[in-house]
C-alpha cells in the first residue's frame, strides 16, 4: 500500500508528444542505439565466434569502458540530446521572453532581460529557433569531441576507438601521436550535406510553387477548384522533375569520384566503405595495387616493372594461368600485328590486335565455373547477378522496415507486398547495373573497342587512371536512373559526404589542426541549426531520412512512422 502511494506521487510524462521530456527521451534512445549498438556488436560476436573476433580484446574491462564512454556526459547520446532538447527548451524560453510572458521587473537582472527581450522581439520565430539551436549544438560538438579525445588518450583498449557513429576510424599507428584525423568529420559532413539539401529544397519549392494557397480553396467554386488541384499537381511534378534531375547529376558525379578514389586513393575514403565496395565488386586487392603502380610509373608495359611485377604474376598463377600473363615485361604494350605474335607465344587466343594484360586477370575468375573466363559480356552479366543477390539482402529490409513500423497490416494485402518486393528489386537492379556497367566499360575501353581502334596508344594509358578506369567511373553512375525518382535523392545524399571527404586537403585528414577543428565546429553548428530550423518552420524542405528523423524526434513516433515506403523517401 505504501509502495502504491509512493508511485502515485512520481510525476509521469506529459501527454503531449512534442513536450521537451518526450523529445529528450526519443533523442537519447535513438542516439544511444546508433552509438552503443555498433560498439556492443564485437562483444556479442566474440561470444558467438571467439576465434574469428579475437575475444581476448573484448573482455569485461573493455565492456565497462565502452559503457562509460557511451553513457557518460560526453557520450554521443547525451550530447545529441542536449543539442536537440536543449535547443528546444532554449527556443521556448526565447519565445516566452519575446512575447513578454516572463516578467522582467523586480529583479537585479531586469535591465539585461529587457535588453534581451528587445533583441528577441526583433527576430522572427525561425531566427529565434536558429539562434537557440546554434547555442545548444555548439555545446554538443564540444562535448562529443572532448569525449572522443578522452577515448583516444585511453588507447590501451582498441574497442574504445569506435565511439561515434559516422566518424573517422583511427589507425593504431596514429593513436599515440598528435596527428590524428578529426573523429567527427564524417558526422559533420553528413549534417552539412543534409543542411545544404534543405536549403536547396526550399529554393526549388519557392521557384516551382505557382499554385494558389490552400487557404483560398474553400472560396472557389467547384470548376475553379478542379483547376487549382490540377495546378497543384503540376507544381508537384515540376518540383519532383527538377529535384530528381539534380539528384541524378549529384550521384553521378559523386559515384565517379568515389570509384576513382577506391582504386587510386583509398585512404581518402572510410576504411569500412572501401571494404564494402571491394566486397561488392569482388575485386582482388592485387589488381588495384597494380593500377596504383601504373599511375605512379612503377608498373609499365613499356619500361617493365622489376619491383612490382609480382602483383599480377601471383594473381595469374592463383587463377590457373601462366605467370607471364601478369608480367609487364612479357606483355605487348601496343596493339597491332606485333601484339598478335606475342599472344601466340603466350597462348592467349582472345586478344587479337590489342595489348595489355589478358582480360582473364581483370575478370578474376568470376566466370570460371561456367568456362567463360575470356568473355567480357559473361563477366559483366555474372557480376551483375551476384551483385543483385547481395543487393536484395540489403534493400529488402530497407523497403520492408518502414512498412513494418508504420502499417504492418498492409503487408497482408497482396498488392502491397508485391509493391514492396518490386521496389526492393528495382533498387537491387540499380546497384547490380552499377557494378556490371563498370566492368563492362573497362573491357570496352581496353579490349573490345577503343584500344582496338587506336592500337598505337600504349596500354600504359588504356590501363592507367585516365583510360579504362576513368571511362568506367564516368559510366557506372548513370545507373541511378533505374532507381525510383524519389529514392535518387537519398542515394545522392548518401554518397555526397563521402565524395566531399575525398576533396578535403590531406592536412585535414591526416592532422587535427586547430584551424581545421575550429572550421569543422562552425560547419557542424551551422548545419545542425539549419536542419532543426527547417524541420520546425519549413518541413517541406526536408526529405528522406532527415524528414523521418526530425518528425520522429520532434513530434513523436506516429509522425515519424505514419509514412511508408516511398513516402518516407520523399
Amino acid at each position: 500500500m505504501k509502495w502504491k502511494n509512493l508511485m502515485d506521487r512520481v510525476p509521469g510524462l506529459p501527454g503531449d508528444p512534442s513536450h521537451i521530456a518526450h523529445v529528450a527521451l526519443r533523442t537519447y534512445s535513438l542516439a544511444l542505439s546508433l552509438s552503443l549498438g555498433p560498439s556492443l556488436l564485437p562483444f556479442v560476436l566474440s561470444r558467438v565466434a571467439p576465434r574469428s573476433t579475437g575475444s581476448t580484446k573484448y573482455n569485461g574491462r573493455a565492456l565497462l569502458k565502452v559503457l562509460r564512454r557511451e553513457l557518460g556526459h560526453d557520450g554521443f547520446a547525451f550530447a545529441m540530446t542536449l543539442a536537440i532538447a536543449g535547443g528546444e527548451a532554449l527556443n521556448r524560453y526565447f519565445s516566452a521572453e519575446a512575447s513578454g510572458e516572463v516578467p522582467a521587473e523586480g529583479s537585479p537582472t531586469a535591465e539585461p532581460r529587457r535588453t534581451l527581450r528587445s533583441l528577441l522581439a526583433r527576430l522572427s520565430a525561425a531566427q529565434r529557433t536558429f539562434v537557440a539551436n546554434f547555442v545548444s549544438s555548439a555545446i554538443s560538438i564540444l562535448l562529443i569531441q572532448a569525449g572522443r579525445d578522452r577515448s583516444l588518450r585511453l588507447r590501451n583498449n582498441p574497442p574504445s576507438m569506435d565511439a561515434i557513429p559516422l566518424t573517422v576510424s583511427i589507425p593504431h599507428s596514429l593513436r599515440s601521436g598528435v596527428a590524428v584525423p578529426s573523429p567527427t568529420l564524417d558526422l559533420t559532413l553528413l549534417l552539412l550535406v543534409r543542411a545544404v539539401d534543405s536549403l536547396c529544397q526550399s529554393f526549388v519549392f519557392t521557384r516551382c510553387n505557382n499554385a494558389p494557397e490552400k487557404s483560398t480553396l474553400p472560396t472557389k467554386i467547384p470548376d475553379e477548384m478542379d483547376d487549382v488541384h490540377e495546378e497543384e499537381k503540376q507544381f508537384r511534378r515540376r518540383r519532383l522533375g527538377l529535384t530528381t534531375r539534380i539528384d541524378a547529376l549529384v550521384f553521378w558525379a559523386c559515384g565517379a569520384r568515389i570509384m576513382w578514389c577506391f582504386f587510386y586513393r583509398p585512404a581518402r575514403l572510410p576504411r569500412a566503405y572501401v571494404k564494402w565496395i571491394g566486397s561488392l565488386a569482388a575485386v582482388d586487392p592485387r589488381l588495384p595495387e597494380a593500377l596504383r603502380a601504373i599511375r605512379t610509373g612503377r608498373w609499365s608495359y613499356i619500361h617493365g616493372s622489376p619491383k612490382e611485377s609480382h602483383l599480377l604474376t601471383s594473381l595469374s598463377q592463383d587463377l590457373g594461368y601462366p605467370p607471364a600473363w601478369g608480367d609487364p615485361s612479357a606483355l605487348p604494350a601496343f596493339g597491332g600485328r606485333a601484339a598478335n605474335v606475342t599472344w601466340t607465344k603466350l597462348g592467349v587466343h582472345n586478344r587479337s590486335g590489342v595489348g595489355g594484360i589478358p582480360c582473364e586477370l581483370v575478370h578474376g575468375g568470376i566466370t570460371s565455373r561456367f568456362g567463360l573466363d575470356g568473355s567480357c559480356t559473361a563477366n559483366a552479366v555474372v557480376r551483375g547477378a551476384y551483385a543483385f543477390a547481395e543487393a536484395m539482402a540489403i534493400y529488402l529490409p530497407v523497403h520492408l522496415l518502414p512498412v513494418l513500423l508504420g502499417r504492418p497490416s498492409s503487408l497482408l494485402q497482396p498488392h502491397k507486398a508485391i509493391s514492396v518486393l518490386l521496389g526492393a528489386a528495382r533498387s537491387a537492379t540499380f546497384l547490380s547495373t552499377f557494378v556490371s556497367s563498370y566492368y563492362f566499360t573497362v573491357c570496352v575501353t581496353r579490349t573490345l573497342a577503343f584500344a582496338r581502334l587506336f592500337p598505337s596508344v600504349s596500354h600504359d594509358f588504356w590501363d592507367g587512371p585516365y583510360g579504362c578506369i576513368m571511362a568506367a567511373c564516368l559510366t557506372c553512375g548513370s545507373s541511378i536512373w533505374i532507381e525510383n525518382g524519389r529514392r535518387r535523392g537519398e542515394m545522392a545524399l548518401y554518397v555526397l559526404p563521402r565524395a566531399i571527404r575525398t576533396l578535403l586537403p590531406n592536412s585535414w585528414l591526416r592532422g587535427n589542426r586547430p584551424l581545421a577543428r575550429g572550421l569543422e565546429r562552425l560547419v557542424f553548428v551551422l548545419s545542425f541549426a539549419t536542419l532543426i530550423t527547417g524541420a520546425m518552420h519549413k518541413p517541406h524542405s526536408l526529405r528522406g531520412l532527415s524528414k523521418w528523423t526530425a518528425a520522429f524526434i520532434l513530434k513523436g513516433p506516429r509522425a515519424g512512422f505514419r509514412k511508408t515506403g516511398d513516402q518516407i523517401s520523399n
